[in-house]
């Protein structure tokens, strides 16, 4: 084996590492939203980033914008989009200035349960954390998830 096949393993066994710890934590925050809420880890992902489009220019998100944001296919995420309209959840309209434009916004519903499930996906997300640092491989992982709540985090679009 030469210097390099031992760097990809090191970066094979980093990137299996993540992945294991992101497979925990959305599973955590999956069940705790699921049986408290009704709602799926993308569903309340969506609803999130579409409540935080404001009026104005710009402020609407685009689909594939939204589907950057929630890690979906533009498919995936108009047809996400479409269950939760059936629930009542968003709304859709033609955007004023350009009728090829379609927006999405969250309805009072959709507002009022996310407002209700954000606590839940917080503690989870903190349980799944907390659970997941006293394992000796992901506590590194943990550890850096951690030190980026003092630093700035990347913006939504």
């Amino acid at each position: 084996m030469t210097a390099t096949d031992s760097a990809l393993t090191g970066f094979a066994q980093g990137w299996c590492a993540l992945s294991l710890l992101h497979g925990r934590i959305e599973s955590h925050i999956e069940r705790a939203l699921q049986a408290g809420h009704g709602l799926s880890v993308r569903e309340y992902s969506l609803l999130d980033v579409l409540s935080r489009q404001h009026s104005g220019p710009g402020g609407h998100l685009r689909m594939h914008q939204v589907a950057d944001s929630v890690v979906l296919s533009q498919s995936a995420t108009t047809r996400l989009v479409s269950r939760l309209e059936d629930r009542g959840l968003l709304n859709r309209y033609i955007c004023d200035t350009d009728r090829r434009g379609i927006y999405t916004d969250v309805s009072e519903a959709g507002l009022a349960l996310l407002a209700a499930a954000r606590p839940t996906n917080d503690a989870a997300l903190r349980e799944a954390l907390a659970e997941a640092g006293r394992n000796p491989e992901l506590a590194p992982l943990v550890a850096a998830v951690e030190n980026t709540r003092t630093s700035p985090g990347p913006q939504l679009p």
